[in-house]
């Protein structure tokens, strides 16, 4: 699989988030990301792997995985994580809103914290429509717009000011569900946790994690 050379640079953040995430897996996220994994089979595209955290997770009923991931740090940690997975996982450089893949030719696709983070999510919900075959599978674990008013304008705030400069591009207030059912899919599970569930939430606090499926016959919704 050729890669777009689509390399993304964000140095210091990459380096604290390969920190933060995997002092975050003892806190709960290792079991939504088994959660997440859990039952799929075939082939997988997982868009923005990060370094590569998922990969431990996948069963062995997935055949191989593509990995995609812009930023170049953490595409070289997420390679070595590939080494050790428990399936055939292949990593490349490429954009969400421009895969490196053809039509219709994965089983399921993995979004997992990363749709926040994607310049333009509708782009990238669209592409991986395309790449899902017909009645494939969506998995995805993100997290989203606030549900009362006080955290929602706190989130508009912060999206609108230093927040997706410092965070490597992550916007806190995206209606990500509503985004995956513009995109064509259909929800077919969807549950939200608060990650960590502390007494005063975060921004990025309310997740949602659940299960979309590309319709047999039913066209792309129109952009």
């Amino acid at each position: 699989m050729k890669s777009t050379g689509a390399t993304v640079r964000h140095p210091l953040f990459a380096r604290f988030y390969d920190r933060v995430s995997r002092s975050m897996e003892a806190g709960g996220i290792a079991e939504q990301r088994r959660r997440l994994l859990d039952g799929l089979a075939g082939r997988v595209i997982e868009v923005g792997a990060g370094n590569g955290l998922n990969f431990a997770h996948f069963p062995p009923e997935v055949c191989d995985v593509l990995a995609v991931e812009p930023e170049a740090h953490l595409r070289e940690i997420a390679r070595r994580n590939a080494v050790s997975a428990p399936v055939p996982v292949q990593v490349v450089d490429g954009l969400a809103q421009q895969l490196p893949a053809e039509d219709a030719i994965f089983d399921a696709a993995v979004a997992s914290l990363v749709l926040c983070s994607v310049p333009d999510q509708q782009a990238a919900l669209r592409e991986l429509y395309r790449v899902v075959r017909p009645g494939g599978q969506l998995r995805f674990f993100e997290h989203v717009r606030g549900d009362s008013r006080a955290v929602r304008r706190f989130q508009r705030l912060l999206d609108a000011t230093f927040w997706p400069t410092v965070f490597g591009g992550c916007h806190t207030g995206r209606d990500t569900a509503e985004a995956i059912r513009r995109a064509g899919f259909t929800i077919d599970r969807l549950d939200r946790l608060r990650f960590p569930d502390g007494l005063i939430p975060l921004p990025t606090s309310l997740h949602i994690i659940g299960v979309a499926t590309r319709p047999p016959t039913q066209p792309q919704a129109a952009s």
